[in-house]
């Protein structure tokens, strides 16, 4: 049975982290707190979260403290990895250049940090930071709340998958990428595959193997998007994974088709036999999208698409990576309350490298 976790108290106040005996005036100053990696622009706050703790993420608006006048920007909420936080540089930092360049609002939430803790692993804790980070938000910036986005990949899909299901009153548009939609699941492929990093921490999250106990299982369970994806099927989720990964990554692009299946209608699921055989052979299934032709993928182009109203899932020739022009400029294209749309155009580009793509591993 779950329930829910002891606040881990943190200093109160909205403060930056560099600085807590600043005045809360200071928390405006962009410049106040440089983070490694990051733009200038981007700083440290703190936000209150339903526990009574403050949770630290990072944060940048142009017009900090804009009155409700103001002119409304979309929110990104950007999710690091696995074995990141709210600090996490890499690709993570690409979505901070995105907002910079279009006047988004940038937030990236620590929502606990490394999956390693009964804290994190999209445990409630967790999930309710997201949310209070949101609503902090909202209250330090003049927020369009037809175009509040979630992006993230490997555990920053997984999370994303989360929300997808479990808040999604709150999304125009979720962009998920190469995520964990079933932790046992993965244990078990982690295990078989030596990676015994990962199941170390699932196993230190739920107190043991998600089969060692009817506890262990049903906490397993509770943290896998594939138990809350059928409440995903009203908001735009575009669902990414490569289709060599699993072999050069960590994480089986088969998660990315059962998540796909658990949002579906029954007509439109793929056949878990036919996700197998996908997986051994590399050769996608009949019963794809037809046009899969998509620029935005660049020189990892699609290989195999499906779409059903507002949910999509492609697998895309790469491995664990995120591809982030293709992520964002889908989310541009998105608007609460309206249909998916599946056909957006380029509105920016964004320079990243491999490394970038690839900094989720």
């Amino acid at each position: 049975m779950m329930t829910r976790l002891s606040p881990l108290l943190c200093l109160a106040g909205l403060l930056p982290l560099a600085s807590l005996t600043q005045s809360q005036d200071a928390a405006t100053d962009t410049a106040a707190v440089p983070v490694p990696g990051y733009p200038p622009e981007i700083r440290e706050v703190r936000y209150p979260c339903p526990d009574g703790s403050d949770q630290p993420a990072l944060f940048w608006a142009s017009h900090e403290g804009a009155a409700p006048t103001e002119k409304k920007r979309p929110l990104l909420v950007a999710l690091h990895t696995w074995s990141g936080n709210y600090r996490q540089a890499g690709g993570e930092v690409k979505y901070a250049e995105w907002c910079l360049q279009n006047d988004w609002i940038f937030l990236h939430p620590d929502f606990r940090g490394i999956n390693n803790t009964p804290e994190a692993l999209g445990s409630d804790l967790a999930i309710d930071d997201i949310r209070a980070a949101v609503e902090w938000a909202k209250t330090r910036s003049a927020v369009d709340e037809t175009r509040i986005y979630a992006v993230g990949v490997s555990g920053g899909g997984h999370i994303t998958q989360l929300l997808a299901g479990r808040t999604p009153e709150i999304w125009a548009g979720i962009s998920t990428w190469c995520g964990i939609s079933d932790i046992a699941t993965w244990h078990a492929e982690t295990t078989a595959a030596g990676r015994l990093n990962y199941a170390g921490h699932i196993e230190r999250v739920l107190g043991g193997a998600p089969d060692a106990s009817p506890d262990h299982t049903a906490d397993a369970r509770h943290r896998s998007p594939l138990t809350w994806l059928e409440h995903a099927a009203s908001i735009p989720l575009d669902i990414n994974h490569g289709i060599h990964d699993g072999r050069s990554g960590s994480v089986p692009f088969t998660h990315s088709l059962h998540a796909w299946n658990a949002v579906v209608p029954a007509a439109d699921r793929i056949d878990p036999d036919l996700i197998a055989r996908f997986y051994d052979t590399q050769r996608p299934p009949a019963g794809g999208d037809e046009d899969i032709a998509d620029p935005l993928y660049g020189a990892l182009p699609p290989v195999y698409r499906k779409t059903s109203g507002n949910t999509r899932v492609t697998i895309f020739e790469g491995g664990h990576e995120i591809l982030h022009e293709a992520a964002l400029n889908w989310l541009a294209a998105q608007r609460k309350g309206q249909a998916a749309n599946w056909n957006p155009p380029r509105v920016a580009t964004l320079k990243t490298s491999v490394g970038d793509r690839e900094s989720g591993k």
